[in-house]
């Protein structure tokens, strides 16, 4: 994978609280949520867990399926994290280093599960 943006969902907790994103940094970011460095969202609900993310060539596609994310039904949000990380386990270094994390669903796409 060369330049390119991330689309990520942090988490209070699992079932908790979820927040959707995008950035071109992942690794910074998931930093920013996690020490609380920007205020807002995440900081005053407490989402610091990485528990999925997607890879995108450009910063359009991944604002849009940033944006298609977050008008998705939060059970249709659950059902993306649960595909690709039934444990809602931390996810960032298994990205980081590349290991094993599966794609979810293809760049772009922006319909919802059930759609």
């Amino acid at each position: 994978m060369g330049k390119g943006f991330w689309v990520y969902i942090v988490t209070s907790q699992r079932n908790g609280t979820i927040y959707v994103g995008h950035t071109d940094d992942l690794a910074r970011r998931v930093h920013e949520h996690r020490e609380g460095l920007r205020p807002g969202f995440t900081k005053r609900h407490g989402c610091k867990t990485l528990v999925w993310a997607e890879w995108h060539e450009t910063r359009h596609g991944a604002f849009r399926r940033e944006r298609a994310i977050k008008e998705w039904r939060r059970s249709w949000k659950l059902l993306l994290i649960e595909e690709a990380n039934p444990t809602w386990s931390d996810r960032l270094n298994a990205i980081l280093g590349l290991s094993d994390f599966p794609q979810t669903a293809h760049p772009g796409e922006c319909r919802g599960p059930d759609a």
